[in-house]
């Protein structure tokens, strides 16, 4: 029986995969969140749900498309991430790579150097995949992104 609940424990925290910092009820909610993280590492003070900071950085914080250094990158809330998630871009490789260091994509962790890459058809980041450290190679799963905050200088 304990191999069985151990087994359906484990099913559950890779299906709520990435779920941050949010008040939908559903995935993580321990102690170790993407917003909480992101915030601390940028100092971009926005709160709530990971998705809504897109949204709340309008007229506060630059928007972009295009990859930088210290921006924050800003999924989309989807069925697998109920409340969005964003990482924080230590490196751009390439105008279609990253290296994002992030909170929770692996439920209860923090990430180090970890590539995400735009899979979207006219490169402007709206289409990520993203490295999935258990297996150790790129996740299949396509995410939708809005884009980069970038923290007042």
């Amino acid at each position: 029986m304990r191999r069985v609940l151990a087994r359906g424990a484990a099913g559950l925290s890779l299906l709520s995969l990435a779920a941050c910092a949010g008040g939908s009820g559903q995935g993580w909610h321990g102690a170790v969140q993407c917003a909480p993280y992101a915030r601390q590492v940028t100092h971009v003070q926005l709160r709530g749900d990971a998705a809504s900071w897109w949204g709340q950085a309008q007229g506060h914080y630059p928007r972009t498309h295009v990859p930088h250094a210290g921006a924050v990158l800003v999924f989309r809330a989807t069925g697998r991430l109920p409340d969005g998630h964003v990482s924080v871009v230590r490196q751009v490789r390439s105008p279609r790579e990253v290296v994002v260091d992030q909170a929770n994509w692996v439920p209860g962790r923090v990430g180090h150097g970890e590539p995400v890459v735009d899979v979207s058809g006219r490169n402007d980041w709206s289409q990520v995949k993203v490295w999935w450290s258990p297996i150790h190679a790129m996740g299949k799963t396509v995410y939708p992104a809005y884009g980069f905050i970038l923290p007042r200088g």
